[in-house]
């Protein structure tokens, strides 16, 4: 598994954790434990934390996208965790993310990807098209991510 999928499976699975208690615990702690737990042998862990840290500075404005355009498909208290863990992350690399570092089309790629591995087809759908909703609010309504 390339480093910064496995990575991003990481940040994915530490937001889960840090929602679920009710964001009781910091969120960098929940990632370098869950580093050490699963991936200690990752030479170069920054990107991974760039991603907590951003996420975490970055949360009113993700959630709010969040509000904007997943409600309309999926009452939001309804989305189930793991698919707000990914489009949280998601959104973030959309939004916030230099798109040199990371293209807006890996970003989309990467919490589909992780969508079909945690989620179920359905979640698939639906983590794109609250993605594809965000890029356009981005890039323009005429753009297209693929």
């Amino acid at each position: 598994m390339a480093t910064r999928h496995l990575l991003r499976l990481i940040v994915v699975q530490s937001l889960f954790e840090w929602f679920f208690n009710e964001r009781k615990e910091n969120l960098k702690d929940i990632f370098e434990r869950n580093l050490k737990n699963f991936a200690s042998d990752v030479q170069d862990p920054e990107f991974g934390y760039r991603l907590v840290e951003g996420i975490e500075n970055k949360l009113p404005e993700i959630e709010s996208r969040i509000m904007k355009y997943a409600h309309s498909q999926w009452p939001v208290e309804e989305i189930p965790l793991i698919n707000l863990s990914i489009l949280r992350l998601g959104i973030y690399e959309l939004l916030f993310s230099d798109p040199k570092e990371v293209p807006p089309k890996v970003a989309i790629n990467e919490a589909v990807e992780l969508a079909s591995i945690l989620s179920n087809e359905e979640a698939v759908k639906f983590i794109n098209g609250v993605l594809a909703s965000v890029y356009k609010e981005k890039y323009g309504p005429e753009s297209h991510p693929l």
